[in-house]
């Protein structure tokens, strides 16, 4: 009797999952689009609030090291599955260069991290778009437009907003340091778009994820204490979590135009200001929501202007 309740629940509950799959599907694509990205968004805001817990615990070096150490052994199962073949870099060189220009910025990232609350972080983060496209007109030779002069303006006033109420406060200065890892993440993203040229997705996250990792263990060592066991399993969960997050994104915008997902990410920082209070008690102030939303609005802006000029 027992068995058939269990079999039936089983039943019922793989009627559900397809059910909501086949509604998934019959939505428009952009709706399905925008659903991904929301998803990844707060994929990782949970590894983010992961991290800056263990880099509370640890030396945020250790656990910079950790996090693209188990990134690697993630992707291993893949690697033997599919050959080497399909993850042997054609650009070495570049790999390299993209590995060491992100570790660069992984380390201004986590030395800020525990310092700073997680909608702070996430608001920073909004420059991203910002900062790459200024990238590409002075190392990519892309034409700035005047759009993209406003944008940037605007952005970077936005930036200031945020900024500028911390620096007066005893570890102010911490937020500069958050803030000067957003454009060497923009450098690590443009380095990215020219490797696509020649490699593949997954090369390009596994060559990351290991050269970050050898780049970031004599930083490590310095100060290492031996991970608890419930911490190795975190580390582990950081490394499905990034994974998992970059996943959603790709699904995201592969089936809708990015500029149609932008304003999505606004969602980052209610992920992120609700993740920061559960788990630490931080509450966003003021300065951080209105800095965070002109930022934001500067970005959705200039990616509807660009998505007309193409259309």
């Amino acid at each position: 009797m027992r068995e058939g309740i269990v079999v039936s629940y089983s039943q019922y509950v793989v009627a559900r999952v397809q059910a909501l799959r086949l509604y998934f599907e019959a939505l428009p694509a952009v709706w399905r689009g925008m659903l991904w990205v929301a998803l990844s968004g707060f994929v990782f805001t949970v590894m983010n609030a992961e991290l800056r817990r263990l880099s509370m615990q640890l030396d945020p070096f250790q656990a910079q090291f950790l996090r693209y150490l188990m990134g690697a052994l993630v992707m291993l199962p893949l690697l033997m599955r599919h050959g080497w073949a399909v993850y042997k870099p054609k650009n070495l060189k570049g790999q390299f260069w993209r590995g060491a220009v992100h570790s660069l910025a992984l380390v201004l990232w986590f030395t800020a991290l525990p310092r700073i609350g997680l909608a702070e972080t996430t608001a920073i983060g909004f420059t991203g778009p910002i900062f790459v496209m200024l990238g590409a007109a002075w190392f990519l030779g892309e034409r700035m437009r005047w759009e993209r002069w406003v944008a940037a303006l605007f952005g970077l006033s936005g930036v200031l907003v945020v900024v500028g109420p911390k620096l007066g406060a005893t570890d102010g200065w911490f937020t500069l340091v958050m803030l000067g890892s957003a454009p060497l993440f923009a450098a690590s993203f443009l380095i990215t778009k020219t490797l696509t040229r020649t490699e593949s997705a997954g090369s390009i996250v596994l060559w990351q994820s290991f050269i970050v990792a050898l780049l970031s263990l004599p930083l490590g060592l310095i100060h290492w204490e031996a991970p608890t066991a419930w911490q190795w399993v975190a580390f582990a969960v950081t490394g499905v979590l990034g994974s998992t997050a970059h996943y959603c994104m790709a699904r995201g915008f592969g089936i809708a135009d990015i500029s149609a997902t932008q304003s999505l990410k606004f969602l980052d920082l209610i992920w992120a200001a609700g993740m920061g209070f559960l788990v630490f008690g931080d509450i966003p102030t003021q300065s951080t929501v209105i800095g965070a939303s002109v930022i934001l609005l500067a970005t959705i802006w200039i990616a509807n202007r660009e998505h007309r000029r193409q259309y």
